[in-house]
């Protein structure tokens, strides 16, 4: 039986043209009321970035319509951060710092041979495995602060500065403040936050050029070009197609740090109770899957929120996305997929609070979502700044 989503009719406006505004201001040290110069000023995850004059003052131009986290961060000084939202007039900001109390970072000991384990794990986890991720480079890793505790298997990791990578592949240099990372061998579960900025690279250009089709490629079918195309209601003209979506954990699935605790510890000794658990881990971790058809609409799962520039994402299930115009090319063993459903790249959005709120850059600001399937791919190697405008859609 078809389930009715929504009784409301929702009015889908789209934003009325705003050009590029200017976000100025002055960064001073609470103290003392003086300018701090050499502060780093910058939009987190976009292209924007500065440093403060000898006087504190600062100037980001050019800077596109949407919300964004304004950070500032320098040696010294407690990081600060403010949401701004860019709209149809210039912004100008006062900001004060706090100096930072200094603490003594815990002293982990460990020989070179494990940092090193430890970091190509966490390349691997952070970065990504893509074909991207082959051509990323990270300048300065000895900055990382890297612990693994064997007993919880726990990856942890942080930076006191910037962590700096070098992208060939899309042309960028990020520089990412890495406030934490925690890799988890029994959950299989990798969570971080942190700031980053993007810088472009120098380059031919060909070489431009190319990388400007490589960032195409990761622009289109993404999360944030499925944002953009919700709110404008060009989700079909973009490719894609949504369907709410109903499943339930298999109940004779055994949680699963509990199959990763046990392949760990029958591994060396117990042969039948290894293929007793690997028999375990190849069981589907859901049941019941169904899709509602026909095809939800953007009128189904969007609501204007009173708040200039912010959209909200709704639904009661889970939300079934499929992009018509590239092929999924990895096996998701937990992904569901129809029979009579050609093999298109498939996500599936699972909210933990009522709704998610996201902006006019498609960057969700509130309430971040779980992404499964080809969406759960997308790390730092195939990142783009939040203000990424693409070239024209590429065609079926």
């Amino acid at each position: 039986m078809h389930r009715c989503l929504y009784t409301a009719i929702i009015l889908l406006v789209l934003p009325f043209a705003v050009s590029a505004q200017t976000i100025t201001g002055k960064v001073v040290s609470a103290p003392s009321k003086t300018g701090v110069a050499k502060a780093s000023v910058f939009l987190n995850n976009a292209t924007f970035g500065t440093a403060t004059e000898d006087d504190g003052t600062f100037s980001l131009r050019g800077v596109k319509p949407g919300q964004y986290d304004l950070i500032v961060s320098v040696i010294g000084f407690e990081e600060y951060t403010q949401k701004v939202q860019v709209g149809s007039t210039p912004i100008n900001l006062n900001i004060s710092l706090t100096p930072k109390v200094m603490m003594m970072r815990e002293v982990v000991i460990s020989s070179n041979a494990d940092w090193k384990k430890n970091f190509e794990q966490f390349k691997k986890e952070f970065i990504g495995t893509t074909e991207n991720a082959k051509y990323c480079r990270i300048d300065n890793p000895r900055i990382l602060n890297l612990m693994y505790t064997r007993k919880t298997q726990m990856l942890e990791a942080s930076t006191d500065e910037f962590l700096v990578m070098e992208n060939e592949a899309l042309g960028y240099r990020v520089k990412f403040l890495l406030k934490e990372f925690t890799s988890s061998g029994l959950t299989n579960t990798i969570t971080y936050a942190g700031r980053a900025l993007f810088e472009d690279l120098p380059g031919t250009a060909a070489q431009k050029q190319k990388w400007k089709e490589k960032r195409d490629e990761a622009y289109y079918g993404s999360a944030r070009h499925f944002y953009r195309s919700l709110y404008k209601n060009r989700l079909t003209q973009e490719g894609f197609m949504i369907y709410d979506f109903n499943r339930a954990i298999d109940p004779n699935r055994p949680p699963e740090a509990l199959i990763r605790k046990k392949l760990k510890a029958f591994q060396m000794v117990n042969r039948d109770s290894v293929r007793y658990w690997m028999q375990k881990d190849a069981m589907p971790k859901w049941y019941k899957e169904r899709l509602t058809k026909p095809a939800l609409t953007a009128y189904d799962v969007l609501r204007k929120p009173k708040e200039e520039g912010l959209y909200v994402l709704t639904f009661p299930n889970f939300l079934y996305v499929v992009y018509t115009k590239k092929h999924e090319t990895e096996d998701f063993k937990d992904l569901y997929r129809p029979l009579d459903m050609e093999n298109f790249e498939t996500s599936v959005i699972t909210l933990f609070t009522p709704a998610v709120y996201f902006d006019l850059n498609g960057t969700v600001v509130a309430d971040s979502p779980l992404y499964e399937g080809t969406w759960s791919k997308s790390k730092l190697a195939n990142l783009l700044p939040v203000d990424y405008e693409p070239s024209d859609p590429i065609k079926n």
